[in-house]
């Protein structure tokens, strides 16, 4: 599957500068509201040190990773929601990602300004979480309109679609996102295709000044946001956007040692990655081969057949069996031979569970 995230949040947080450390795109980051008008794309491959780890026991021709593709776009001011600062065009393109990174900003800088004309993180995130809540509300009105003239002419299968976008309705209206929303597992397919703003999974990017992350050092602007983002019962990664789009530039030597500098275990925009493979609840597998080792993500508990479908149709379409057995006894055994000998390969049918780190070879016929 095709992993998109949106870059959100206000103008001059460094969102731009952010998704040029995570691209190395290096698209213009300049001192003023919607300097990002269309929406820059970027695909960035995922961490993975097990894929490496396998192509050396293998030895392919070829090594590839998976990709996460990022989405700057332009930022957000109170009132997009109405089309305030090109707002409604800006909320259009959240609709077309999976998951939302929401920059706010906690660094002081005179020669950048903020819109608000102060430093709240806070503050901004409540602006930016209530305009795509009142996106949201704009869109269930409408569709409970359209819903409500069919019930009335005696549709009576509109009946539950009714109840269950008022009840929806009556929620965000209470200022809350729809993802708090309760609903039952036949609601699911009708509430996923709503395509809801505030339904989807939100990570908050802390962008910190350059001494927080030398010293180690909190803020109350720091706490605060910390303290917010926890009553909430949502996650935050803390890094430094001017600090990341330099070590993005750097050569692999010169990474360790800069790293090493500010006593940083690795990027913090490895740690972003992966922290939006758990919030998307996500998992890959590998196929394994002389010519190609390869990455694929799936949902997390995907059955091997939908696993399948990850790489074609026709493998879901022919599926018979998959062979497979775990990357780690590859590794820890140094070959796949090995790995058979050893008893560890299974022949397992479309039913089966893929578990993060498995190698799979798919039996089809079509």
């Amino acid at each position: 599957m095709a992993l998109k995230c949106g870059i959100v949040g206000m103008p001059n947080v460094g969102k731009s500068t952010i998704f040029n450390a995570l691209t190395s795109a290096n698209i213009s980051a300049e001192n003023y509201p919607f300097c990002t008008i269309d929406p820059h794309l970027g695909i960035v491959e995922v961490p993975d040190a097990q894929l490496y780890k396998i192509a050396d026991v293998i030895n392919p021709e070829k090594i590839t990773p998976t990709t996460v593709t990022f989405t700057d776009i332009a930022g957000l001011v109170k009132g997009a929601s109405k089309g305030e600062g090109l707002g409604n065009k800006f909320l259009s393109h959240i609709k077309e990602v999976d998951a939302i990174l929401h920059v706010v900003r906690c660094f002081e800088d005179k020669d950048i300004t903020h819109v608000e004309g102060r430093i709240d993180p806070v503050n901004d995130a409540y602006i930016i979480e209530t305009e795509l809540l009142l996106s949201d509300i704009e869109i269930l009105e409408k569709r409970l309109l359209k819903t409500e003239k069919r019930f009335k002419s005696n549709h009576t299968e509109t009946k539950k679609e009714y109840e269950l976008l008022k009840r929806l309705l009556d929620h965000c209206n209470n200022g809350l996102p729809a993802k708090t929303f309760s609903f039952f597992p036949t609601e699911k397919e009708l509430i996923k295709s709503l395509n809801l703003l505030t339904l989807k999974p939100m990570l908050y990017i802390a962008n910190l000044e350059e001494e927080s992350i030398i010293n180690d050092t909190n803020n109350k602007i720091v706490s605060d946001l910390n303290e917010f983002v926890k009553k909430k019962k949502e996650e935050v990664i803390f890094l430094c956007g001017k600090i990341e789009e330099e070590i993005s530039s750097l050569e692999i030597d010169e990474k360790h040692i800069f790293l090493k500098e500010y006593n940083l275990i690795e990027p913090g925009l490895f740690k972003l990655i992966n922290k939006t493979y758990k919030l998307l609840q996500l998992s890959n597998f590998y196929t394994c081969g002389p010519k190609e080792v390869r990455s694929w993500t799936i949902p997390k508990n995907s059955t091997a057949v939908k696993a399948a479908g990850t790489i074609h149709t026709d493998f879901q379409r022919g599926f018979i069996k998959a062979e497979i057995y775990h990357s780690s006894d590859l590794i820890r055994l140094g070959s796949e031979q090995a790995v058979r000998k050893a008893g560890l390969v299974k022949l397992e049918g479309k039913d089966y569970l893929v578990k993060n780190g498995d190698c799979i070879y798919f039996r089809f016929n079509i």
